[in-house]
């Protein structure tokens, strides 16, 4: 697993998600593949808390598709519970962003229940090749 750097994170943001039952499994435990979609929603929230929803970098022409994703379960969420989903990102971005994630159920939020690290690769929507990030997404990285 990609370890989580040991300095202050450029941004951190915190995304508030209660389960659905159409979420859980046969356990009543949210089921493992969906915590890839709440690391995307939460990372989504982050970059329109920014002033850079995905909608303008893809009107731009930049796309943000996924590379690199991992995670570790630690303790299970149930249904209808209020998750934190934290995002960190901890450098600057240069034609890649790093973003790690934290899970924290309101039944035991001072230990994380899921934790995972997702890369994405700035690629220019017509060449289909990495770019460097765009000079508005830096200076928002900037001023966080």
């Amino acid at each position: 697993m990609t370890s989580r750097p040991d300095t202050l994170p450029l941004i951190s943001f915190d995304a508030f998600i209660r389960s659905r039952y159409s979420e859980t499994d046969q356990m009543g435990y949210v089921y493992y593949g969906r915590y890839f979609e709440f690391f995307e929603q939460a990372r989504t929230e982050m970059l329109r808390a920014m002033g850079l929803p995905y909608s303008h970098m893809e009107a731009e022409g930049v796309m943000l598709p996924v590379i690199r994703a991992e995670i570790q379960y630690h303790h299970p969420i149930y249904y209808d519970e209020l998750m934190t989903v934290r995002v960190q990102v901890f450098e600057e971005p240069v034609s890649r962003i790093r973003t790690f994630y934290e899970v924290f159920s309101e039944r035991n939020s001072d230990k994380a229940a899921v934790t995972g690290f997702v890369e994405l690769c700035f690629l220019d929507r017509e060449t289909r090749r990495p770019v460097r990030a765009p000079e508005v997404f830096l200076r928002a990285v900037q001023e966080r």
